[in-house]
C-alpha cells in the first residue's frame, strides 16, 4: 500500500486546527461533506479581498475580473466533466439541481406516464418525484435492489418501457457505495424516448465522470462533496434538453427583455441563474477542480478504492459487525455502511465521535432504503484524498471498544 505514503492532510487546514487543539481527529465523513483544501480557501479569499464585485453588469475593472473568473470557472467545470460551458448551470448543489429539473418536467407529464427511480435514492431525488406524482397523477415506479445490494437490472428492464418518460437515478449510492449501471440504463431509457437524470453527488470528485460518455440528459453534483465550498454545485445538461426546461426562479440576470405584457428569457445557461450568483463559490469550486486534476482522478479513485477495501476487511474481523453494501471485490464507492448488533447507529456514531472518529450515523437521507432493509439506520465511514489507513485503524479500535462495552 505504498500509495498511502503520500499523505495530503497538510493540504487541509482543518487537520492543523483540530490537532493544534490537542484533539484526536480522524475524519471519515466525506460522503456528507468533504474537507476544503487551502487552494480553495485562497481562491475565494482573493476574490473577496481584491476584486469583490458583481458579475455581468459592471463596466469597471473589478466587475470585469469577477465576470471573467466566474465564467472561467464554468468553462473549467465543463472541461472537467466533458461538457460544453453553456451546458453548465450553477446552482446551490445537487439538491437544487435535481429539483430544478423535476419542477420543470413534472408539469409536462400525464396520468398515464411513468417516472422511474430506484429504492436507493437520496431524498433529494426521491421526494420531488413522489410529491409531483401525487400532484400531477403520473405513476412513480421504483427499481429494487438485490440481496447483494446491487440495482436489480432484471427488474429495471421490466419497469423501464414505453410508458417511461423519465429515469432519474443515483450514480453511486451514498449509503451502500453501490455503483449503478447508468450508461446501460440510459441507453435503455432512451430507446423509449425517456429523459435521463443522474444524481452524481457521490461520484464526481471520487472517480472520473464523463457526462458525454454516461449518455444521460442531465447530471447533478455538489461542490461541498468535491473539496469545494458549500452552497455551490451545478446542473450539467445537454443544451437541447436545457433549452426545453422552464426557468426555476425569476428575477434579474435570467431576463433578456421585460415589458408590461411579457418577459423573454436569457440564453441557456443564464436563464436558470436568477439573481446574484454565488460568485466566490463558483471560483472556489473551480479551484477544487484544479486541485483534483493536479492529483489525477484515477489516483483519487485508486486511493479511495484501496481504503475502502482495507476498511471492509478490518471491520469484518469484528464480531457482530455487518457490512451493509457490496463487497470490496466489486466496483463500489467509498461509503462503507455497517451495523453493530444491539447498538443503535446514533449511539455508535456519538461514542466514536468522543474518540475523535468522525463518522455519520442514521438513515443518510435514504429512509425508503432503510425501510426496505428493515434497519433503523447505519453507521457510515466515508473517505477522501486525505484519509489514511491510520484513520481506519482508529475507527476499528473504537468500534471494538463500543462493542465490548455495550454490545451483546
Amino acid at each position: 500500500m505504498s500509495w498511502f505514503k503520500k499523505n495530503r492532510q497538510n493540504d487541509f487546514p482543518t487537520y492543523k486546527f483540530e490537532r493544534g487543539a490537542g484533539r484526536p481527529y480522524h475524519f471519515l465523513d466525506s460522503a456528507a461533506s468533504a474537507l476544503t483544501p487551502k487552494i480553495v480557501l485562497e481562491a475565494m479569499d482573493l476574490y473577496y479581498r481584491t476584486y469583490r464585485a458583481n458579475v455581468h453588469r459592471g463596466l469597471y475593472r473589478a466587475s470585469a475580473k469577477a465576470t471573467a473568473s466566474y465564467e472561467a470557472a464554468r468553462e473549467n467545470i465543463a472541461n472537467f466533466l466533458h461538457a460544453a460551458p453553456e451546458e453548465v448551470v450553477f446552482t446551490r448543489g445537487a439538491t437544487e439541481s435535481l429539483n430544478l429539473v423535476a419542477y420543470s418536467l413534472a408539469a409536462t407529464l400525464q396520468p398515464e406516464d411513468e417516472v422511474v427511480i430506484s429504492i436507493m435514492e437520496h431524498h433529494a431525488n426521491f421526494v420531488p418525484w413522489q410529491q409531483f406524482a401525487q400532484r400531477f397523477g403520473f405513476k412513480l415506479r421504483i427499481i429494487p435492489i438485490t440481496k447483494n445490494f446491487e440495482l436489480d437490472k432484471e427488474e429495471a428492464r421490466k419497469i423501464i418501457g414505453p410508458k417511461t418518460k423519465i429515469l432519474s437515478l443515483v450514480h453511486v449510492s451514498n449509503v451502500l457505495g453501490t455503483v449503478n449501471p447508468v450508461k446501460e440504463l440510459s441507453a435503455l431509457a432512451h430507446q423509449y424516448g425517456a429523459t435521463v437524470i443522474v444524481d452524481a453527488a457521490q461520484s464526481v470528485g471520487h472517480r472520473p465522470v464523463d457526462f458525454a460518455e454516461l449518455g444521460c440528459d442531465f447530471l447533478a453534483f455538489s461542490g461541498h462533496k468535491t473539496y469545494g465550498p458549500t452552497g455551490i454545485g451545478a446542473l450539467i445538461g445537454r443544451y437541447s434538453a436545457l433549452s426545453q426546461l422552464s426557468p426555476f426562479l425569476y428575477g434579474g440576470e435570467m431576463i433578456a427583455e421585460v415589458t408590461k405584457e411579457y418577459s423573454v428569457w436569457n440564453e441557456v445557461p443564464h436563464k436558470f441563474e436568477a439573481g446574484t450568483p454565488n460568485i466566490a463559490g463558483a471560483i472556489g469550486l473551480s479551484a477544487a477542480v484544479d486541485y483534483m486534476q493536479e492529483i489525477g482522478l484515477d489516483e483519487l479513485a485508486k486511493h479511495e478504492r484501496e481504503l475502502t477495501a482495507y476498511a471492509i476487511a478490518q471491520l469484518s474481523t469484528i464480531e457482530d459487525v455487518t457490512i451493509i453494501g457490496p463487497g470490496a471485490d466489486q466496483d463500489r464507492g467509498g461509503a462503507v455502511s455497517f451495523s453493530v448488533e444491539n447498538i443503535h447507529p446514533h449511539d455508535l456514531a456519538h461514542i466514536l465521535g468522543n474518540h475523535g472518529v468522525c463518522v455519520r450515523g442514521g438513515h443518510h437521507c435514504a429512509m425508503p432504503l432503510m425501510q426496505e432493509l428493515d434497519l433503523p439506520g447505519t453507521t457510515r465511514a466515508s473517505f477522501g484524498i486525505y484519509s489514511q489507513p491510520k484513520d481506519i485503524d482508529a475507527l476499528v479500535k473504537a468500534v471494538k471498544y463500543v462493542r465490548n462495552k455495550f454490545g451483546s
